[in-house]
């Protein structure tokens, strides 16, 4: 029999010590940054959606955490059966983000949680509602056409006017989702021989941070040539003294530039995604669009990708431009969408 060798110093070392207490503890700074690594509006929303769990395990004598199969499933029943504050049901999203905010919750603490009763039940309240005739309501992609619409809404001769343009232009060229372009600061422009650079310093497809760069070449008309709007916008801000900070500011009821002397807004005005929503709509309802209502920054940058799309872009180029994934199924709707009309198996069958 072969004498079995015996560990020395340095592989004893090597194995694996039991974990103790300290070992399972954070400290507030570790906690903070675990907590800093969910994007923002993810957090947010995924706070109130714990809290409200929470309150409606308290009511029923459930327990949150873990919660049983039984139990996430009854909360999928009970908020698609419970009107919210506006008094509509729940879109079936609206319900599976609370899902997910669950099942984060139980994968934290290291326990796992059997969600396919409520998968089921949600999976149910889609073809509910789908059979009652009820869609997904998407903001409407406002392409080249509809852009023109409603950049012909805007006085470029007025700060506000200026500014509207700036987002309209910018947030369909550069197919940008609303919380880039409320990032979006001065610095993070580039002029060169052929356009502009827009550093994206961080995107919902890169919480990491890394960032990206996109390019932004000379349009052919000027009223929508996103270089010639953004240089414009730089001389104007330039004129007021601003010369850093963020690049869409809001504006006083006096018409002055938010950061700049004598401005009623406080702070560095930097504008919100729900105030790009507001200037997208507000120019909609001024170029009399049908259901301008539904018209949100989103409509830009499904504008940007549709037009794309129709010019003949390809998909990895409209994905890498907008910081989509290839295989998302986002962009190829998108080109599906131009398609449909582009390789309509009936153009051309004499009808």
């Amino acid at each position: 029999m072969t004498e079995l060798a015996r560990p020395d110093h340095d592989q004893t070392a090597a194995l694996p010590a039991p974990a103790g207490t300290a070992d399972r503890e954070l400290t507030e700074a570790a906690r903070a940054r675990v907590a800093g690594g969910l994007a923002a509006n993810t957090s947010r929303a995924y706070r109130r959606d714990w809290v409200t769990f929470t309150a409606w395990c308290a009511t029923y004598g459930r327990s949150p955490l873990p919660a049983t199969a039984e139990t996430v499933a009854e909360y999928v029943t009970h908020l698609a059966a419970t009107p919210t504050r506006t008094g509509v049901v729940p879109a079936p999203s609206t319900i599976g983000r609370a899902l997910a905010c669950i099942q984060s919750r139980h994968k934290k603490a290291g326990l796992v949680l059997n969600a396919e009763f409520a998968r089921l039940a949600l999976r149910d309240y889609r073809r509910e509602r789908s059979s009652a005739g009820h869609r997904t309501r998407k903001a409407p992609p406002a392409e080249l056409t509809v852009l023109r619409a409603l950049v012909d809404t805007t006085d470029p001769a007025t700060l506000v006017g200026l500014r509207d343009r700036v987002v309209l232009v910018l947030g369909f060229a550069l197919m940008g989702r609303r919380s880039e372009l409320a990032a979006l600061d001065i610095a993070d422009l580039t002029a060169t021989g052929d356009g502009l650079e827009v550093a994206i310093r961080r995107s919902k497809t890169d919480q990491d941070a890394i960032g990206e760069v996109v390019p932004l070449p000379y349009g052919s008309h000027p009223d929508t040539c996103p270089v010639r709007i953004l240089r414009a916008w730089l001389t104007v801000l330039d004129e007021h003294g601003v010369t850093k900070g963020p690049l869409l500011r809001a504006v006083d009821r006096h018409g002055r530039l938010s950061g700049t002397p004598g401005a009623t807004i406080r702070g560095t005005g930097r504008m919100s995604g729900d105030g790009l929503n507001k200037i997208v709509r507000r120019a909609a309802e001024k170029a009399g669009l049908r259901d301008a209502d539904t018209y949100t920054a989103h409509s830009l940058r499904a504008g940007g990708a549709t037009a794309a799309a129709k010019a003949g872009a390809s998909v990895s180029a409209i994905a890498r431009h907008g910081r989509w994934s290839e295989k998302s199924p986002v962009v190829h709707g998108y080109i599906r969408a131009a398609d449909k009309w582009r390789d309509n198996p009936m153009r051309d069958v004499g009808l």
